[in-house]
């Protein structure tokens, strides 16, 4: 293996906490790469990728300032799963280029720390295997739907989503680290910081140190 640094994955699940978990490992010296942001800049205006999700899914999609309107687009989607398919068709392959030159450029810098790629469906995509180690983010179930409910304000919508989504207790098996979100940011802070030192540890065994 060419590069110096460890590739790790970070998923969980709706208001599991994810990003305040991304932000805290930010903070420690990782570097995250967000699939989130990333899925935005490949169909920002001009990105081969928007012209592909026009011509697929109509102008319709467009807000007055020719930016994707997502809202619209989810709609589209979300309970139609030929749809989502055929977005993901479009989508995917320009985030994985982007990931990928991404990491082309930390291993030309030489980086030797962590990378952390941060994406919400990356086990059920099968990304996780391309990950050195995985961390899931967890919640109680209370917990995550008082979350999702505070977020967008719509029970229904919120159980919907829910259900939508692989089962956490299900996503932790496949983890090397489990970081549980249901307490206080300081909790989440302490174990957090558990799981980056553990990381460091693998990073050190790997490079024979």
């Amino acid at each position: 293996m060419s590069r110096r640094f460890l590739l790790v994955g970070l998923t969980g699940g709706l208001a599991t906490g994810k990003s305040t978990v991304s932000a805290i490992l930010r903070s420690l010296g990782c570097v995250v790469l967000d699939a989130d942001q990333l899925a935005r800049d490949v169909v920002a205006p001009g990105e081969p990728a928007l012209a592909a999700i026009v011509e697929a899914f109509g102008p319709d999609v467009l807000g007055p300032d020719g930016a994707l309107d997502r809202k619209r687009l989810g709609a589209l989607v979300f309970t139609d799963p030929a749809r989502r398919r055929r977005l993901e068709a479009i989508t995917h392959p320009a985030i994985r280029d982007r990931f990928l030159a991404r990491l082309a450029e930390l291993e030309a810098q030489g980086f030797e720390g962590i990378v952390v790629w941060d994406a919400p469906v990356m086990i059920e995509t099968g990304g996780h295997r391309a990950m050195e180690k995985l961390v899931v983010v967890v919640a109680d179930a209370a917990t995550q739907r008082a979350r999702a409910l505070a977020r967008d304000g719509d029970p229904a919508d919120a159980e919907r989503k829910i259900a939508n989504q692989m089962p956490l207790a299900d996503k932790a098996k496949l983890a090397d680290y489990v970081i549980d979100n249901s307490g206080d940011r300081t909790a989440t802070e302490a174990r957090t910081r558990e799981v980056h030192a553990a990381l460091l540890k693998d990073l050190r065994q790997r490079a024979g140190q």
